[in-house]
């Protein structure tokens, strides 16, 4: 039986997720990618944000104790067919519907009854990158928080360039925004087997880095501007092997430049 506190921040989770998908329907926030666990049926505590940071902690996960798991899967901003035919509705069906929620209902049952229950995504993933001990916690949590973060990453109608603060940035660090392109799809291209491609921003410069598997740059003091999954269950059913093609797409009509503006306005 839940008691009065945790009815009240149930609603007040119904009531931010309904406006949170409004105002990023019309691009108007940056995307929540973790967020607090409830302790003791008591309100959701105020996170801790390091420097490094650019989470907006927006209910998606529930509260512990209510009789649910800590790490709920977050709902995709965008309808399941809504960034056809770039990628299909058949893969994020299988992408988010069963990689990434494999993922969330792993973590939640490697961290029952530890420690890292109450914590956030990103601070399990800090608290365990390079230690083997910890390493299922670790792949979990930051296939977890990559995913979030990849699918804000896209949006219908995206890709052309960037404007404003990032442009100029992209400009200044790259040379100019071919010069980023380029770099970022090879990244991608030439990450040997499974991982990520990113745009990071780190000691105030923009740099492209891959990651390999699940390694993610909030194991490396990094902030996240925009990121491309390329493991193969991201593109292979609509592409095969043509990950370039994949690549291709992403910049030219699915990258979300407004997020990668709102995470870099926020660093």
């Amino acid at each position: 039986m839940e008691n009065n506190a945790v009815a009240v921040n149930r609603r007040q989770f119904l009531a931010g997720t309904v406006a949170g998908t409004a105002l990023l329907a019309a691009g108007a926030v940056c995307v929540p990618s973790v967020l607090h666990a409830v302790s003791d049926n008591k309100a959701a505590a105020t996170p801790v944000t390091p420097p490094v940071d650019l989470l907006y902690k927006t209910p998606w996960r529930s509260p512990v104790g209510s009789g649910t798991a800590p790490f709920d899967l977050p709902p995709l901003p965008y309808a399941q067919d809504a960034l056809a035919p770039y990628i299909s509705a058949e893969t994020l069906e299988f992408h988010y519907g069963k990689h990434h929620q494999g993922y969330i209902k792993k973590i939640n049952s490697l961290v029952e009854n530890t420690g890292f229950v109450g914590k956030f995504l990103d601070e399990i993933i800090k608290e365990t990158a390079g230690n083997p001990d910890k390493a299922a916690i670790f792949n979990n949590a930051a296939q977890a928080w990559n995913h979030a973060f990849f699918w804000q990453s896209m949006t219908p109608g995206g890709g052309g360039t960037p404007s404003g603060d990032l442009a100029k940035k992209i400009e200044s660090d790259f040379g100019n925004y071919n010069n980023f392109k380029n770099a970022f799809a090879e990244a991608a291209a030439t990450q040997f087997g499974s991982g990520w491609a990113w745009l990071v921003l780190e000691n105030g410069s923009l740099k492209i880095e891959k990651t390999a598997n699940a390694d993610t740059p909030l194991a490396h003091g990094q902030m996240p501007i925009l990121t491309i999954d390329v493991w193969e269950h991201a593109y292979y059913i609509d592409y095969r092997n043509r990950r370039t093609d994949y690549i291709a797409a992403y910049l030219d009509h699915l990258v979300n430049w407004r997020f990668a503006a709102n995470n870099f306005g926020n660093s």
